[in-house]
């Protein structure tokens, strides 16, 4: 008996809400593919992230460091509005299934590197299949799932991430010391076929095809559209290289790329965001304005924190990737905090507490650079800013899919991964460009124990000044998200204000499809 017949129990009744959840059988096949699928991704990040050191050490690409992160997130916003597009007239499981491809055929190609730039071309490769895949998840939550439980979606999405987090750097730093650092890359596509499994079949009978209001795929405007898209995806990720380019080169020869990159990436954004993200606008565009900042502020602290500690402080590689374990369980716990149905009212303030905490972890870090500061203070610290950033990464992907028409969630989705990875690209641009004058280039790293300039007082040791600067720039754009954070709830219309203020901490509101611009 279907939810329109007579009798049957409509699916917002709350005994209903009450008694469903995300292990109900309806939900458990494609919760547990879905869950799969982000697993396969955190092991990567937090292995690799471990191992980059090493890599960048055998194969001279130490002043090119930044490069190895920035390639995965810059080209990813090719394959997120793609994706984006893809899902809106297909649905999530073309995609997905090629993202997860080119995801396995990067890591390939970065473990076989024999230079840094086939390396970064690796990553590269890895980026766009990133970007296929995460908007695809993204979407199919928001076609498979009711709103009620899309937060526990989130949360499940987090911790998800706790298992790699712990195990993730103590396996693949013991695996780049006694093996080396290529087993770790070549190793992990030999995952990619489980999550596969898993995940097709409830994708196919769940969240297949296009919606239904989206209409039959295939009208000329459409496809002209779409392709425009893609065109402007391809110039903002050629603008973001170019200013990467720029940052690391440091001669006045750079200037002229690094306008050029300006220039593409504003006429592209103009049309892939929605009106109003770069002023912060009430609403949907403060929404993904602020995924930007909080996973740029943070990612690229992040980013820095094994290199620090190996040429700074003298740890090994397996030491310095395990002072982030504990990140992905509390992490995690954040996103499961914000889950719970009794702070739903107060969604809007939790993103306010989550960036705070973001800003003091970012701003803390770079203490462990006085070598009387214990580096159990920037472990807790670090956790401290992961906690937040569960708080407010769940909450703000509950807020995009709240706020977002089923047939806008594509590109909705798109747009807020877009806003995350542009923001890690232009931050790790500038953040890199300092790191290299400052000193940053200069750093030298051992197979197992660490820097020989900072172990031994060496004159190459990279100036904690470059490391100090990264964190500056990184704690003043968390800071900056503490205001943005302000404006999530979207301005009143005319008529009731006190229901309509309701209705928005309720989270029942039409759902509105982003103003995204034309020319």
């Amino acid at each position: 008996m279907s939810a329109t017949e007579p009798g049957a129990v409509p699916p917002d009744d709350p005994a209903t809400r009450r008694r469903e959840t995300v292990l109900s059988s309806a939900h458990r096949p494609l919760t547990f593919g879905i869950v799969s699928v982000v697993l396969l991704i955190a092991f990567e990040a937090t292995a690799v992230g471990t191992a980059m050191p090493l890599a960048a050490d055998e194969l001279d690409g130490i002043p090119l460091y930044a490069y190895a992160f920035s390639a995965f997130f810059t080209t990813s916003v090719v394959g997120m509005v793609a994706s984006g597009q893809w899902c809106d007239r297909r649905g999530p499981l073309p995609p997905l299934t090629t993202g997860i491809a080119l995801f396995a055929g990067g890591l390939l190609l970065s473990g076989t590197a024999g230079s840094m730039w086939l390396f970064i071309l690796g990553r590269a490769v890895q980026g766009v299949g990133g970007g296929l895949v995460i908007v695809a998840l993204y979407v199919t939550v928001s076609r498979a799932f009711p709103e009620h439980l899309r937060p526990t979606v989130m949360a499940a999405f987090a911790a998800s991430w706790v298992v790699p987090s712990v195990v993730g750097p103590l396996i693949s730093g013991t695996v780049a010391e006694q093996l080396g650092w290529r087993w770790v890359f070549l190793g992990i596509p030999a995952l990619v076929a489980l999550p596969l499994l898993v995940m097709l079949p409830p994708l196919r009978s769940r969240a297949s095809g296009p919606p239904p209001a989206f209409g039959p795929p295939g009208e000329g405007s459409d496809r002209r559209e779409g392709a425009r898209r893609i065109r402007l995806a391809v110039a903002a990720a050629l603008g973001a290289g170019l200013l990467q380019y720029a940052g690391q080169d440091l001669r006045w020869s750079a200037l002229p790329p690094a306008a050029a990159g300006l220039f593409l990436l504003a006429r592209s954004l103009r049309v892939l965001l929605p009106r109003g993200t770069l002023r912060a606008a009430r609403g949907l565009p403060s929404v993904v304005l602020l995924r930007g900042m909080a996973a740029g502020s943070f990612i690229v602290a992040e980013s820095f924190v094994p290199l620090m500690l190996v040429t700074q402080r003298g740890l090994s590689v397996t030491l310095a990737g395990l002072t982030l374990a504990a990140g992905g369980a509390l992490w995690a716990l954040g996103s499961f905090a914000q889950s719970r149905p009794r702070l739903e009212p107060y969604r809007e303030r939790l993103v306010v507490l989550g960036m705070s905490l973001v800003t003091f972890a970012v701003g803390c870090t770079p203490l462990v650079l006085v070598e009387s500061v214990p580096v159990w203070c920037l472990a807790l610290a670090m956790g401290i800013g992961c906690f937040g950033m569960g708080l407010t990464i769940s909450s703000l992907s509950v807020l995009l899919l709240r706020l977002s028409a089923p047939q806008a969630a594509g590109r909705n989705s798109a747009a807020l991964q877009l806003s995350d990875g542009l923001s890690n690209v232009l931050l790790l641009a500038v953040t890199g460009a300092l790191f290299a004058a400052l000193g940053g280039g200069s750093v030298t790293v051992t197979g197992t124990g660490g820097a020989d300039a900072a172990g031994a007082g060496g004159a190459d040791a990279a100036q904690p000044a470059a490391f100090a600067a990264v964190y500056a720039v990184s704690a003043v754009v968390a800071l900056a998200g503490v205001a943005v954070a302000r404006r999530l709830r979207p301005e009143l219309p005319a008529g009731d204000p006190a229901k309509r203020r309701t209705s928005v901490a309720e989270g029942t509101q039409e759902p509105i499809e982003a103003a995204v611009p034309t020319e």
